[in-house]
């Protein structure tokens, strides 16, 4: 929202210092500082709120050292985090990006199932909470009918840009384009980025064609099976880890710094070039959600550090 406003008063008037919201990395540093402080400053109100409805964890016996301690420490804490990160994401993400949607969406869908799960286990006390079936459903139909088929697959939004190896064409789009690399059109491709392969580069119809180049068009048969395996895998990884004091959000906070980084550099027609990253035009927005989301994880770990004072629980 504030993306918008400042982008009108920059082109309506020529505000002082509107134009800085038309950097990336500026909206970036913002959301992290604007989320680092909602998740500080409100989760100890959350956490007390949590503690007054006696939303404490349930803790299976394991056997482990000190895992009685843990009974009754407050969970359904991913609330502080979900809400540290939508908040700054609506106020300075540009909400008409393909991929910022898809990771409102995300998130959201994510929150609600991990919601719900939290809320059968400590409200209804039933210990194994969402059963496992709709949790894979729900888990399934994000990869399979929102972010693997209706959206990644087939939006026209999502495209890439391949460097021009002719020398003619591009010596014409340099001197169009006053860049020092030359892409192409965008194109919706089935490519992806695996280290050690030609270029980094994998093609999804690869695995089909070779049987009949035909069958290309059919490779989102393969394509979103695999999206929906990714999902799966991190969304119950994520929470396997979860538990141990500063554990979950610790590990993801790494991680997420180093999907910003790629984020940044898929998107930025420069460096993409000159490290060899696959160019993924408007796909450096994703770092305002990112760097957001880090912002929110290091405030909650303020709070999820030994001795934890809240988990995140299946909400997180």
């Amino acid at each position: 929202m504030l993306y918008y406003l400042f982008k009108y008063l920059e082109e309506q008037f020529q505000f002082p210092g509107a134009s800085l919201f038309g950097f990336i990395t500026f909206r970036a540093a913002i959301a992290f500082l604007l989320s680092l402080g909602i998740s500080t400053v409100y989760g100890k109100r959350i956490i007390k709120f949590l503690q007054r409805q006696q939303v404490g964890e349930t803790v299976r016996d394991l056997g482990l050292e000190g895992q009685s301690e843990k009974a009754g420490t407050p969970t359904m804490g991913g609330v502080i985090i979900i809400m540290a990160t939508l908040i700054p994401v609506f106020l300075l993400s540009q909400l008409d990006n393909i991929y910022v949607v898809l990771l409102i969406v995300t998130t959201i869908w994510m929150g609600l199932i991990g919601f719900t799960d939290d809320y059968i286990k400590v409200f209804k006390k039933d210990k194994d909470g969402l059963k496992g079936k709709f949790k894979v459903l729900g888990q399934v139909g994000l990869g399979g009918a929102i972010v693997g088929g209706a959206t990644m697959f087939f939006h026209p939004g999502i495209t890439i840009k391949e460097e021009v190896t002719d020398p003619v064409v591009a010596q014409e789009i340099m001197a169009r384009t006053e860049l020092p690399v030359a892409f192409g059109e965008a194109i919706q491709s089935t490519k992806t980025t695996i280290p050690f392969l030609k270029n980094n580069e994998f093609e999804y119809t690869s695995l089909i064609d070779w049987i009949d180049p035909s069958l290309a068009s059919w490779a989102w048969l393969i394509f979103i099976p695999i999206v929906i395996i990714i999902v799966t895998a991190v969304s119950n990884g994520a929470n396997l880890t979860d538990g141990i004091d500063g554990l979950a959000a610790g590990t993801s906070a790494i991680a997420v710094i180093t999907l910003a980084l790629f984020a940044w550099i898929s998107g930025n027609i420069i460096f993409s070039d000159y490290l060899n990253v696959m160019y993924i035009p408007n796909s450096g927005e994703m770092v305002v959600f990112i760097t957001a989301f880090t912002g929110a994880l290091v405030g909650f770990l303020w709070y999820n550090t030994y001795p934890a004072q809240v988990f995140m629980g299946d909400t997180g």
